[in-house]
């Protein structure tokens, strides 16, 4: 795929992404970026741009580590779940545990 050009407006400014990705998921990052601009903006007094980006950066970190945190959570419990199985059909395998059909 070769690197395309495309127009997103954040905040009120319009901006050129050029990029290999797919025209309709810039479009809906854009979007996404647009409205935590917006709700930066309705926290903070100032209409400083470039206060509003910080803010609305800083919430975007903070979903991301939290998003992180909760996978290597979910990560953690599906190995414990596939070590129970595989310690269970161990012991099935080595007769020692028998399963009533």
């Amino acid at each position: 795929m070769s690197a395309r050009v495309v127009t997103v407006e954040i905040h009120g400014q319009r901006y050129a992404v050029k990029s290999d990705l797919d025209q309709a998921y810039i479009t809906e990052l854009a979007t996404y970026v647009d409205q935590k601009m917006t709700l930066a903006a309705d926290e903070l007094s100032s209409a400083d741009s470039l206060r509003i980006a910080v803010i609305a950066a800083l919430n975007l970190a903070d979903e991301l580590y939290r998003a992180r945190a909760d996978s290597v959570g979910i990560e953690g419990h599906v190995k414990e779940k596939t070590e129970a199985i595989e310690r269970l059909v161990d012991a099935v395998l080595s007769g020692q545990q028998r399963i009533a059909v």
